[in-house]
């Protein structure tokens, strides 16, 4: 598919309302480099302001923001003359409104195409409980689980259930949020209220999991095929919000180190992940590999971070994609 650059118009959603939303400006800001390095013509969006957008663009991106943030303003923004002879919408946004298929039945409301993945499966990836049903169902291993209603939760019997199912430590976490977000590693039993309460602060429902010890890996998916393993060495217990954005609080190989069997399998993994979901385009499927080198599959990602710390493209750079070519191959998929 060959594309006149000049002749498309993107504009690229960036900022939203959720707790990623500096991250999802970090993406937005490479992800506009990109775009204007290949010549697309391209309008900065966030729909958090509705059409109260600033005249800088680079302000979308700025730590600092421009004005009052608000869920009702992407409805606003999707149905102004903002996006009028847009060709495509670049999804540069990260959590709730963003990946759950919100913005994405807006948009398809208004007949706009998008980046990433189709209304449903972005509210079934997003879902983590769905998430792990449907691994289940398909046969891809995952860690135990049990999920409780932090709305009604009776903590003393959800303590006692996750001695009952795996024991300490164990993972707590908010199950519509990305980025770690809300997410607790509980080394012992005391831990767990303060865990279960943090995590409602996210989420009407919290995800309790089988902590696997061991190194954590990821594999991209682009244009429906896996690209190389990648293991993540954080510098603190786990991969947590510091260690995702902050240079220098991980270390990255890729291709991983692993035994050739299960580099094969972890890519194999992921694609039925993805496909298990009804994923398309381009995403990213999150693992943990204990020390025996069982693997087990946490989640998939639809619209995956895209800043200079970012997975995704440093598997594609493994296999000589530039993070502009990455760019154009998203779109290429998307129109």
């Amino acid at each position: 598919m060959n594309l006149n650059n000049r002749k498309i118009k993107i504009a690229l959603f960036a900022g939203g309302t959720s707790p990623e939303r500096a991250v999802s400006k970090s993406t937005g800001a490479a992800i506009f480099n990109a775009l204007t390095s290949l010549g697309y013509q391209t309008v900065v969006i966030d729909p958090a302001y509705g059409l109260n957008q600033p005249e800088n663009v680079m302000k979308i991106f700025a730590e600092e923001d421009h004005a009052e943030v608000s869920n009702k303003n992407y409805i606003e923004v999707v149905n102004s003359h903002l996006l009028n002879n847009v060709d495509l919408v670049f999804l540069a946004l990260h959590g709730r409104w963003g990946e759950d298929g919100t913005i994405q039945s807006l948009l398809e409301l208004r007949g706009i195409k998008y980046t990433g993945s189709n209304v449903l499966s972005s509210a079934i990836a997003m879902d983590k409980i769905m998430s792990k049903i449907l691994f289940q169902h398909n046969d891809i291993k995952t860690p135990a689980w049990f999920s409780v209603d932090v709305r009604h939760i009776n903590l003393d019997a959800a303590i006692k259930q996750i001695g009952d199912s795996f024991g300490f430590p164990c993972v707590v976490k908010p199950n519509d949020q990305g980025s770690t977000v809300g997410l607790t590693i509980c080394k012992k039993e005391e831990d767990a209220e303060a865990a279960i309460k943090l995590a409602h602060h996210f989420s009407e429902k919290a995800l309790i999991e089988e902590y696997i010890d061991g190194h954590e890996l990821t594999v991209a998916i682009v244009e429906n095929k896996a690209l190389p393993v990648l293991e993540i060495k954080p510098k603190h217990n786990y991969y947590d919000y510091e260690c995702k954005y902050t240079h220098g609080m991980s270390e990255y190989v890729v291709p991983a180190e692993i035994p050739t069997e299960i580099f094969s399998l972890l890519q194999e993994q992921a694609l039925k992940a993805f496909n298990a979901l009804g994923c398309s385009g381009y995403g990213r499927v999150d693992f943990r590999m204990d020390k025996n080198f069982n693997s087990y599959c946490l989640e998939v990602n639809t619209l995956p971070g895209m800043t200079s710390t970012s997975l995704v493209p440093k598997m594609a750079d493994a296999v000589g994609i530039s993070f502009e070519q990455l760019v154009e191959k998203i779109i290429i998929l998307s129109l």
